[in-house]
C-alpha cells in the first residue's frame, strides 16, 4: 500500500497532511510524541489531535508515539514499512526561538539531530521515497532587516520598486547575521536536507516557511501568531505585542494549502530544491491589522498591551516570494486569505475556546 510516513502527525502541518492523503486513499504512518505539550505546557497538547485522526482515520492511520530522536525507534518503523512508503513528511520540530534559548541542547537535538535520523533512515529504508522539510524563514536571520522599509500608518512596507516588492525570494543570503539559536537549529537541518538531495541523489524540498497556521493549530504564547491571538480574542486572555510598534508584517499560509503544494512536489518531485513559501502578498497582514480582523470576527476586544523591544532575530518585514514554485508547479494556487483563516480559526474553536 502507497504509505505516506509523516513526522509530528498531530501538529498542525502533520495533521493536514494526514487529512489530504487519507482521503486520497494512502495509509498514513505518524511519528509523534506530543513534544509540544512539554515545550509550551497542557494547552499545547496536539493529543487530542491525535485522538482525532485516529478515531476519523481508523485503519488509514496508524501513529506511532516515537520521539524522532530515538534512531532506533524511528528505524523500526521504517524497516516495517520499507519500500511502500512513497513519500516522507518531515514536519516535527521544536517550533519557538525563545524557548530554544532557554534550552539550545534540547533545541538542536530535535530540530537537527531528528533531522539527520529522519533523512538517513529514508535513504536506508525507503531510498526512492521524496522527502519533504518543513523549514523555516528563520533561516535568513535578521538579514531582512536590513532592507529599506518605510513606516505607514499601520504597518512597515517596502518601496513598490524594490526587487523584494513581491516577496523576499530565495536568493537572500542566510550569512552573517544573527539567527536565533532556534534558526541556527533549523539551518543546519535545512542544509543537510539539500545535501542529501545533491549528495544522495535524493528526492527532496525545503520549504522555507512564513507563518504557517490553521484551525488545528494549537497556538500558545511563544508559538503559533494567529491561532493565539484568536484564541486570547475569545478568551479575555491578555495578549503582549513586542516591539515595531507592532507593525511588523506577516505572510500567513494556511496548512492545507501548504500541504496542496507537498502534494504537487510528490507528484514531480526534483533533487534538492528550497522554496520560499508562505501567503505572499495574497495573505499578509501586521500585527495591528491582524488584531483588528481578531476583534471584528470574535465580535469583542482584545486585552492587549504593547512593550517596546523585539524578540532576538525577529522579522520586522517579511513576505514570501512564492513565484519560484509557481514556476515549478504552475497549477498550485493559494486558496485563504488573513481573514479567511482567522474566521475559520473562529469557528472551529469556539466550542473549545469560548468554553
Amino acid at each position: 500500500m502507497r504509505t505516506i510516513l509523516i513526522s509530528g502527525s498531530a501538529g498542525l502541518i502533520g495533521s493536514a497532511a494526514v487529512e489530504f492523503f487519507c482521503q486520497r486513499g494512502f495509509q498514513c504512518v505518524g511519528l509523534d510524541n506530543d513534544l509540544r505539550c512539554a515545550f509550551f505546557g497542557a494547552d499545547a497538547s496536539t493529543r487530542w489531535n491525535r485522538d482525532r485522526l485516529r478515531e476519523r482515520y481508523a485503519g488509514r492511520y496508524v501513529h506511532h508515539d516515537v520521539d524522532i530522536r530515538a534512531r532506533a525507534a524511528v528505524e523500526r518503523v521504517f524497516a516495517e514499512h520499507g519500500r511502500d512508503i512513497v513519500l516522507v513528511i518531515h514536519a516535527a520540530a521544536q517550533p519557538s526561538h525563545d524557548w530554544a534559548a532557554g534550552d539550545p541542547y534540547t533545541d538542536f537535538t530535535v530540530n537537527a539531530n531528528g533531522t539527520l535520523v529522519m533523512l538517513e533512515s529514508t535513504r536506508r529504508f525507503a531510498p526512492d521515497a521524496t522527502f519533504i522539510f518543513c523549514s523555516t524563514n528563520k533561516v535568513y536571520g535578521d538579514r531582512p532587516n536590513a532592507l529599506p522599509l518605510v513606516e505607514q500608518e499601520r504597518r512597515w512596507e517596502i518601496a513598490p520598486d524594490h526587487r523584494y516588492a513581491q516577496g523576499i525570494d530565495e536568493t537572500m543570503s542566510i550569512d552573517a547575521c544573527k539567527h536565533s539559536l532556534f534558526g541556527a537549529s533549523k539551518v543546519a537541518a535545512d542544509v543537510l536536507v539539500q545535501e542529501y538531495g545533491r549528495y544522495f541523489g535524493m528526492k527532496s524540498a525545503v520549504f522555507r516557511g512564513g507563518c504557517l497556521t490553521g484551525p488545528a493549530h494549537a497556538g500558545t504564547r511563544l508559538h503559533g501568531f494567529l491561532s493565539y491571538l484568536m484564541k486570547c480574542t475569545m478568551t479575555g486572555a491578555p495578549y503582549e505585542v513586542l516591539g515595531y510598534k507592532g507593525k511588523q508584517v506577516r505572510d500567513n499560509i494556511h496548512a492545507h494549502d501548504l500541504i496542496r503544494a507537498f502534494h504537487h512536489f510528490y507528484l514531480a518531485p526534483r533533487v534538492g530544491e528550497v522554496y520560499n513559501i508562505g501567503g505572499s502578498r495574497y495573505s499578509c497582514c501586521s500585527m495591528l491589522e491582524a488584531i483588528e480582523l481578531c476583534e471584528a470576527i470574535a465580535g469583542k476586544k482584545l486585552d492587549w498591551r504593547y512593550r517596546d523591544g523585539h524578540r532576538i532575530g525577529d522579522h520586522i518585514w517579511w513576505i514570501s516570494d512564492v513565484r519560484k514554485f509557481r514556476r515549478h508547479y504552475p497549477d498550485w494556487r493559494l486558496t485563504c486569505t488573513v481573514a479567511d483563516i482567522l474566521a475559520e480559526i473562529y469557528r472551529a474553536n469556539t466550542g473549545r475556546w469560548a468554553a
